[in-house]
């Protein structure tokens, strides 16, 4: 007989048991769904509910099936079909008939939307630590490069030039609002839905706040109906984990690109690549295709959440049991792909000298010229048709403008004087964008002093948080 089933006459079907059962994949909820449960017997006692020497004996009974489950000592079945019921059937196993009065004053549906707020909330925190670790090297990397000159791109074309520092910290920053973005869905996740029952409260006198503030939650939902039935704080960090894989992927794209033989501008450390089965030549950057690769699946996964909510009547319904794979394998995929990304890029090699020399036998000083030429009286248009049959005539001669003599460029502009050698040298042409958020080397020195602050105040919160979901 199941623990619901008083007024069923005959059992369910056994493929019916099959297909409904979760066990296999909320087993994970199952240290939270037992810190809910000290804190709401814990409630009920208080509450003078239940007695406390009963609140005591569940208590004692749960801490029991919690080392029982995690020595692997517990076995949970899918007769019992979920991590809540197999946690009930265990308690009553170890304390007896008392641990049915744990279930007095809630329900499944609020039950187990404590639990993924309690496991949600925990993953944020582990997913920032590794977040701001990818940030460091990141930022370690630029600190290490603020002299080393690199080509920049737009649409994939030779572009102009930038400092590599200042591409580095393009990502620190790109991974802050990342970050932000999860600092900020941390208030929405972190509110108790427990005392909500099954859709409309309960009878019993309880106190949600009690709960509430045991599990050091900022607050209650409002509504009872709401409670059982919002998953909006798991598509907002579906939704918000599909943008940082994004990110990652971006960065990914250009480590394959970068590593391969027609760039040469980085080595991977080979701890992060493998080779090939058949040629013995071959390094590949599996690690950085792989990220790039799951990046489709989280995507999927925000998909499907917001696909199975999007004709959901209030409250709960079953369909919903459907919100915790994508959100596990979210949280599984993001963290193996962090945790892999930080040393990837710390222990990489960047060769100066190749991104140098990419600069130098290029055009992209080009504009540099045309502003030398406004900067003599000439107007930007006509500058910039000047410079483009400049560079006509470069590509012609198979030559580049510094190959260019001062009598060749004369024939373009009377303007250009010796000075424009000095003004088109990559370093000059990076140095000269010394505008806030440029990538002269003054502007990326502040960049780096910024991102310094936002680390530790990343720091900061993430301390904060991690002794708020503390518990016991």
């Amino acid at each position: 007989m199941k623990l619901w089933g008083g007024r069923f006459i005959k059992p369910t079907n056994e493929l019916v048991d099959e297909y409904t059962a979760s066990i296999q994949f909320d087993q994970k909820l199952a240290k939270y769904d037992i810190q809910g449960s000290l804190a709401h017997v814990e409630m009920l006692a208080a509450c003078k509910i239940i007695s406390e020497q009963d609140a005591a004996k569940i208590a004692e009974g749960l801490k029991v099936v919690a080392e029982k489950i995690e020595s692997k000592q517990a076995e949970l079945t899918k007769d019992h079909e979920d991590i809540h019921m197999n946690i009930e059937k265990l308690l009553i196993d170890e304390v007896g008939s008392v641990g049915g009065k744990l279930h007095t004053g809630r329900s499944r549906n609020d039950q187990v939307a404590l639990d993924m707020r309690l496991y949600l909330r925990e993953a944020i925190v582990g997913i920032a630590q590794k977040l701001v670790s990818l940030q460091q090297s990141l930022h370690q990397q630029a600190a290490s490069n603020l002299d080393t000159v690199f080509p920049g791109y737009t649409h994939l074309q030779r572009a102009q030039p930038v400092l590599f520092a200042h591409h580095m910290m393009a990502y620190v920053f790109m991974f802050q609002r990342d970050m932000e973005r999860l600092i900020d869905s941390w208030k929405r996740v972190n509110q108790s839905p427990l005392g909500a029952g099954a859709l409309a409260g309960t009878t019993y006198p309880i106190d949600r706040h009690y709960v509430a503030r045991k599990l050091n939650f900022e607050g209650i939902c409002d509504n009872s109906l709401d409670a059982v039935s919002d998953r909006d704080f798991v598509v907002e960090f579906l939704s918000n984990a599909s943008l940082l894989s994004t990110h990652l992927s971006r960065l990914c794209e250009e480590l394959v690109q970068w590593s391969s033989i027609e760039f040469n501008f980085v080595e991977l450390d080979d701890a992060f690549c493998t080779g090939s089965s058949m040629m013995p030549q071959k390094k590949n950057p599996d690690v950085a295709e792989l990220v790039r690769g799951k990046t489709g699946r989280v995507y999927g996964n925000l998909m499907g959440m917001l696909t199975t909510l999007k004709g959901l009547p209030l409250a709960y319904n079953k369909d919903m049991q459907e919100d915790k794979e994508g959100m596990f394998d979210t949280v599984d995929t993001l963290k193996g792909a962090l945790e892999l990304f930080a040393p990837m890029i710390e222990t990489m090699v960047v060769k100066k000298g190749v991104m140098y020399q990419a600069v130098a036998n290029d055009y992209s000083n080009a504009t540099d010229l045309a502003d030398y030429l406004v900067d003599k009286g000439l107007p930007f248009r006509e500058a910039h048709a000047v410079v483009g049959q400049v560079v006509l005539h470069c590509i012609h001669q198979n030559k580049y403008l510094l190959n260019m003599s001062i009598e060749e460029l004369k024939v373009f502009s009377t303007l250009i004087e010796k000075d424009i050698y000095t003004v088109l040298s990559p370093k000059a042409v990076v140095n000269a964008r010394d505008v806030v958020g440029g990538t002269a080397k003054t502007q990326v020195e502040a960049q780096l002093t910024k991102a310094e602050i936002i680390l530790e105040e990343n720091k900061t919160w993430i301390t904060e948080r991690m002794k708020q979901i503390e518990l016991w």
